[in-house]
């Protein structure tokens, strides 16, 4: 079997999985698994730029996804006016404060005579800097978080399009990966990870804690959608008579369409992605990545220098880690920090990546979708399994309820062994990098 038929077979039985959902299940968990297996196959495409292309074990992919939510609320939510007044100046200035102290330091650090001078003058500087900063912050935020907590509570975005929230959530974390890179990327691959897995804990751990931001775990719902609202299109005469003449019930009608123009989103920014990383990986700097990849000793040795392509591809990966993180949190339609969980999602998402196959694109993108399915649908195939398997048994039987109880924890187990079974057979994945 050549490498394009199995690509093409491999794509369409996913095809056949989600037109098979749609069929046996219902059309609207066909379109959400596919909603979210476009999610899920761009943010592996940005950790399979890192880990594939340059052999970057990044394990923070959560907080770059979740900096990109945070971009929704920060572009798409209205400002909040009384918020600005009581405290908004006060806020702004203490991070500028902040900010300034800290750049002040690293220059000095860099630039003064090493010796106990310098190390005594910059730990006085940063704890005068830290008093200031707080002095100045502090009130800001206790005036900001006190105004109407229950609705607001926080100074609210810039009330822009929230299609330039998805950019911007890249950017956002791209800035973030360049400060991280700068501090981690010379450290050896498990402190690489480790370190990256600390600092996004610390990301969620603010984003849960800092109100004024963003509401903390309070929430922000209502974040605008850039497709329309399922009443609006049912209060449309119009979009009414085109259901009815489809045969459809203009309540399932409206929530299909929303999920299929999601879907159309989606898969524009996914193709595009994909376009670029391909480019990316058919181009010079693409074999340089693989080179460096491969052999880094070799590569510096050829003059490369290999921690600026380092720095260069973790930023690049992160950025795409943001974009999808700002698409999932519009898809949500609220933005919930204690829904991001490091491990358990990170670890999805490596599942994606390394059972696609590390190294092809299109493998990524193909493991995003066959992961997330199986992660969606092993709950519910797994439920008819126990309940077929236990028929002959007592409604009271006590092995039969902790069969039936156990079903919820088939997920992991499910990954877990798809993963065993996929190095076991095909240890570079299902689509292997050439």
């Amino acid at each position: 079997m050549t490498d394009r038929m199995r690509t093409s077979g491999l794509f369409a039985l996913v095809v056949v999985l989600i037109l098979a959902t749609g069929l046996l299940q219902s059309w609207n968990s066909a379109l959400l698994i596919l909603n979210m297996g476009l999610i899920s196959a761009i943010m592996a495409l940005g950790v399979n730029l890192q880990w594939g292309f340059a052999g970057l074990f990044n394990v923070g992919i959560m907080g770059f996804a979740a900096l990109g939510g945070l971009a929704t609320v920060l572009i798409s939510m209205p400002p909040v006016p009384e918020a600005w007044t009581a405290g908004g100046p006060r806020v702004l200035l203490g991070v500028l404060i902040g900010a300034a102290t800290l750049s002040a330091a690293i220059l000095g650090y860099q630039r003064l005579p090493a010796g106990p001078t310098r190390a005594l003058g910059l730990i006085l500087f940063l704890i005068i800097g830290f008093f200031v900063f707080r002095w100045v912050f502090d009130p800001g935020v206790k005036a900001v978080e006190a105004i109407n907590p229950a609705g607001t509570g926080y100074l609210g975005g810039l009330g822009l399009p929230v299609l330039l929230a998805w950019p911007l959530g890249g950017l956002l974390a791209a800035g973030a990966a360049w400060v991280i890179g700068k501090t981690a990327l010379g450290l050896r691959s498990d402190y690489l990870a480790i370190a990256t897995l600390g600092i996004a804990e610390i990301i969620v751990a603010m984003m849960k804690n800092e109100d004024w931001l963003a509401r903390g775990v309070k929430n922000v719902t209502g974040i605008p959608r850039p497709v329309p609202y399922e009443v609006s299109l049912q209060n449309n005469a119009g979009f009414n008579a085109s259901a009815q003449s489809l045969g459809l019930d203009p309540v399932v009608a409206s929530s299909l369409y929303v999920k299929l123009s999601y879907s159309i989103l989606f898969a524009v920014v996914l193709l595009v992605l994909l376009w670029l990383a391909q480019r990316a990986l058919k181009s010079p700097w693409g074999r340089m990545m693989r080179a460096i990849r491969d052999n880094e000793v070799a590569a510096e040795a050829m003059g490369k220098d290999v921690t600026a392509r380092h720095l260069q591809v973790f930023i690049l990966g992160s950025a795409i880690c943001g974009i999808a993180g700002a698409m999932m949190t519009t898809l949500d339609g609220q933005l919930t920090p204690g829904s991001y969980q490091p491990i358990r999602y990170t670890f999805l998402i490596w599942v994606m990546v390394i059972v696609g196959g590390s190294g092809n694109n299109l493998g990524a993108v193909l493991g995003g979708f066959v992961i997330w399915f199986f992660w969606v649908q092993v709950e519910p195939i797994g439920q008819l399994l126990m309940t077929v398997a236990t028929m002959g048994l007592d409604d009271s039987s006590a092995l039969k309820l902790h069969l039936l109880d156990s079903v919820a924890h088939m997920r992991l187990l499910t990954m877990g062994l798809i993963l065993l079974l996929v190095l076991r057979f095909s240890p570079r994945g299902l689509l292997p990098e050439k």
